[in-house]
């Protein structure tokens, strides 16, 4: 007698029923700006955008948000790319350190975006206006990613940008099944299960 029954999958380690990354957020020093250069640069869309929200009398900013009780906050969500929501928060208040935080600082942090034409990408965010190209562009000569294009950049507040370049046969793949995530292709539908997904 066969059994019907079917094998379980091996379950990976991670949160029950999280499926994916819904968004990133930022918090930046003005939203008007930063939704005009996320739109006017970037290519981003706006999804929505609400506020202010706060709890003049109360406690719920802190306890919700971990930010001072007085705080208000504005924020806008944008989508960017194939893959990319973006949330952006501008506060008003007090307690708030209004220094971005460096690159070697803790929570320091930056947004790194997939160019097909990694010089004509370079062209464009640093024709911008307040956009900052740190360094100039590398090549990766060696190790697991050897052949990736790379630049750092800052929007006009600070927030870091980089702009990522990689060939299709990057040396990490043949020591593993697990591959980093690339955007398609602009005249290929994206599909989850295409093998570039995560």
């Amino acid at each position: 007698m066969t059994s019907t029954a079917t094998t379980p999958r091996t379950r990976r380690p991670g949160v029950p029923g999280v499926r994916g990354v819904h968004h990133v957020a930022f918090t930046v020093p003005d939203l008007d700006e930063a939704v005009a250069f996320f739109t006017g640069v970037l290519g981003a869309e706006t999804a929505y955008r609400t506020g202010p929200i706060g709890d003049p009398g109360g406690d719920w900013m802190r306890r919700q948000l971990g930010v001072h009780p007085r705080c208000t906050v504005h924020i806008a969500m944008l989508r960017l790319g194939p893959t990319l929501n973006i949330e952006l928060f501008a506060y008003s208040g007090p307690g708030r350190r209004r220094r971005m935080p460096g690159n070697s600082d803790v929570g320091g942090h930056h947004l790194a975006l997939w160019t097909d034409d990694f010089d004509a990408s370079v062209r464009h965010l640093t024709a911008a206006p307040g956009v900052r190209m740190l360094g100039e562009p590398q090549r990766v000569d060696d190790g697991p990613i050897r052949g990736t294009r790379w630049v750092y950049l800052t929007t006009p507040w600070g927030l870091h940008l980089e702009l990522v370049h990689a060939p299709d046969d990057l040396p990490y793949r043949r020591r593993t099944g697990v591959r980093l995530f690339e955007p398609p292709a602009p005249d290929e539908p994206y599909a989850p299960d295409d093998g570039r997904g995560p």
